[in-house]
């Protein structure tokens, strides 16, 4: 077991913002290794964000983000809401909600969930599919259990498209914006959800584009 140092622990909170304890024990889990350690600390710290976001809690603080295109025919107003409103004043909330705004601007979702997009839309969907799969001539003597396991990989690239929280981050096409969200939870600390949102271009039919959570 290396020894862990007090310069350690305060390399480590730098690069981290954690605290001393947690700090010490992430570098002995990982044997003095710093680098293992920050992704110690933020594994940590996205299982708490995951059972933040599932706690119910009440969130009636935070922002409407907007943003308007250089040339003004493009313009996006989302509202993200936190728990209180000291969060809603900090640095890594606003930019989470700035990006998430730009995010819609560029990527254009029609609903924040997959639970907000319609059955109707959502049985359309699997019966396009489904009629797409059965006039392939590959597909002829496949039962239907086979063709439907088949959309169900189908819908997730589907919900790809017209989700926020499935599309991946404009900035970092690594992550998704689900992933970003908890990684904003975890570094605040509190419940964050992002509650509706409006994209509004010009010359486009904005019917569908004015979505709630």
């Amino acid at each position: 077991m290396a020894e862990i140092t007090a310069k350690m622990v305060k390399e480590l909170r730098d690069a981290t913002g954690a605290g001393p304890l947690d700090c010490k024990k992430a570098l002995q889990e990982t044997d003095g290794d710093v680098q293992k350690a920050v992704e110690f600390l933020r594994e940590k710290g996205l299982s708490k964000a995951a059972k933040k976001l599932g706690a119910g809690r009440t969130m009636n603080e935070g922002v409407i983000e907007m943003y308007l295109h250089h040339d003004a025919r493009l313009g996006v107003m989302v509202e993200v809401n936190c728990e209180t409103d000291f969060v809603a004043k900090t640095d890594a909330f606003k930019g989470f909600a700035k990006d998430v705004a730009l995010h819609i601007a560029n990527l254009a979702p029609l609903y924040v969930n997959v639970e907000d997009v319609p059955e109707a839309l959502t049985q359309k969907e699997r019966e396009m599919q489904m009629r797409i799969l059965k006039e392939d001539e590959k597909n002829a003597n496949k039962p239907d259990e086979i063709l439907e396991r088949i959309i169900e990989g189908r819908m997730g690239k589907y919900y790809d498209e017209i989700v926020l929280m499935e599309q991946d981050f404009i900035k970092d096409d690594s992550k998704k914006i689900k992933d970003l969200l908890q990684e904003t939870v975890a570094e605040i600390g509190e419940s964050v959800q992002v509650s509706r949102f409006s994209r509004f271009a010009l010359g486009e039919d904005g019917d569908d584009e004015d979505t709630d959570a």
